[in-house]
């Protein structure tokens, strides 16, 4: 499987001149620092739904791709065709894991949201593989939303699947909890 992400718009500049207009302020014009970026991710203001990326997938399993595509806000699917009479494929021949090419286009609120659900333990395993190598090329791009992206356990503190896997139990949970909560609110 091969994965490309692409910034589409929203710069961090745009970003944070979206919130200044909510506090009645003009545009800035200075650098905008990745602190600042990082707590507009992490306290989700509206601002951050108008930064989008282009994630695609060539090669991604259908039953994995079919994961992603359960999330519905912030988000735009787009998956080949499995349609007979365009691939020449008899579509009952084909099976869930068969490769096929998928793209989303997602802002900044939709991805964190994703990886709540995409990162968990409770999560298919090769989804959680999958989305991990998307927030990898992420990373390459804008490291600051990726360190925003945690599992579900992570963003509330605590485990709320009906059968939990226990990570919330473990130092590795708590270290990681730390890391996220760093230098908010101080």
């Amino acid at each position: 499987m091969k994965i490309t992400v692409t910034h589409l718009m929203g710069t961090n500049r745009e970003i944070a001149d979206y919130a200044r207009t909510t506090i009645g302020l003009n545009g800035g014009d200075k650098k905008v620092s990745d602190e600042y970026m990082r707590k507009l991710y992490l306290c989700e203001h509206s601002p951050i739904r108008n930064q989008w990326y282009k994630i695609r997938f060539e090669d991604i399993p259908y039953c994995i791709g079919m994961h992603f595509a359960r999330h519905k806000i912030g988000v735009e699917h787009f998956f080949s065709t499995q349609r007979s009479d365009r691939t020449g494929i008899d579509r009952s021949e084909r099976k869930q894991t068969d490769p096929v090419l998928y793209e989303m286009v997602a802002n900044a609120q939709a991805i964190i949201t994703i990886s709540r659900k995409r990162l968990c333990n409770c999560a298919d395993k090769d989804t959680v593989k999958a989305w991990n190598m998307a927030l990898e090329e992420l990373n390459k791009i804008n490291p600051t939303l990726v360190s925003c992206c945690v599992a579900d356990c992570v963003y509330r503190g605590h485990c709320m699947e009906h059968k939990s896997c226990n990570y919330h139990k473990t130092f590795a949970f708590k270290e990681e909890l730390e890391m996220y909560r760093e230098n908010i609110n101080q």
